[in-house]
């Protein structure tokens, strides 16, 4: 995620880090080239259809309404995840006062909690489809890495320590509410990273876009003539630009740097449960050039 201050006017304008801006250049000067040999034809070879600009404005205006409505879509699916791991933050808090009240020794409430931040950076990594890495710390010693599903093992390691150390049924149960709220909230972030936009509203979007880049030359010929392809290349911006942010927020665990900062929220559930675990707080992630993971 890109952490920023407000910037000035010159930064607004020439700002890269964030932008999508690296990623669609190529097809914008792609579609700008094309539109400079259809005026070149049309001025030096031979005549090319002039055609009326009216139903390129509805065409136009039609497109960048299924556009405003996809990326409405993909940020909907932004936001639910963001939300559903300030859920986790929260459930991982109050599982360690629900530890601090129901379980009194130390060595199995920290034992609980080791396990749920296991769990917590194994669901991070899962989302993100990456592999386990050396700097990824094992909190309970444990490896869940040969499971079938890793952050469901480390939960199941939780609920099984809560089983044996909590003195009393009313304990188990309010412990294990606990842990089941923080597994509906796993399965709200799955749901998301595994059921993608549907991938007809790519294919429309993308086709239809070039489809437009590519004939609204013919149309500005008769009244931008030479200033046509800069024309083309401020609309090819703007519509190519919306397609490929749609692209990014719909895939809100990625390390894009629109995605959202996992790595930075799994280490403020740190911060919190240290005290818990009789340990120095770790220090808060900082973002590196603007981009905080």
């Amino acid at each position: 995620m890109i952490i920023r201050e407000k910037t000035g006017l010159f930064e607004l304008l020439f700002a890269t880090k964030g932008s999508v801006l690296p990623r669609i250049l190529p097809r914008i000067l792609a579609v700008s080239l094309l539109a400079l040999i259809v005026v070149l034809i049309d001025g030096w070879v031979t005549s090319l259809p002039h055609l009326d600009a009216a139903p390129f404005a509805v065409f136009g205006i039609a497109l960048s309404l299924f556009l405003g409505f996809r990326n409405n879509a993909a940020y909907e699916r932004w936001w639910e995840g963001r939300r559903l791991w300030g859920q986790l933050v929260a459930d991982m808090r109050a599982l360690a006062r629900d530890c601090r009240v129901f379980l009194p020794e130390d060595a199995p409430r920290q034992k609980v909690l080791k396990l749920a931040l296991d769990f917590l950076h194994l669901h991070r990594i899962n989302l993100r489809r990456l592999k386990a890495r050396d700097s990824t710390q094992a909190w309970s010693g444990e490896d869940f890495s040969q499971a079938d599903h890793p952050p469901c093992a480390a939960l199941n390691a939780a609920n099984v320590a809560v089983a044996k150390a909590a003195p009393d049924g009313f304990a188990r149960k309010a412990l294990s509410e606990r842990l089941a709220s923080i597994a509906l909230a796993q399965a709200g972030c799955e749901r998301i990273a595994a059921t993608p936009l549907p991938y007809v509203y790519s294919l429309l979007v993308f086709r239809t876009t070039y489809l437009y880049c590519l004939l609204i030359p013919f149309a500005l010929l008769e009244d931008a003539a030479w200033i046509t392809p800069i024309f083309v290349a401020i609309i090819a911006y703007v519509f190519f630009g919306l397609a490929e942010v749609t692209e990014e927020l719909a895939h809100p665990f990625g390390e894009t740097v629109n995605g959202l900062p996992l790595d930075a929220i799994c280490r403020t559930v740190e911060i919190s449960l240290a005290p818990h675990l009789d340990i120095k707080a770790p220090p808060a992630l900082q973002p590196q050039g603007f981009y905080l993971s």
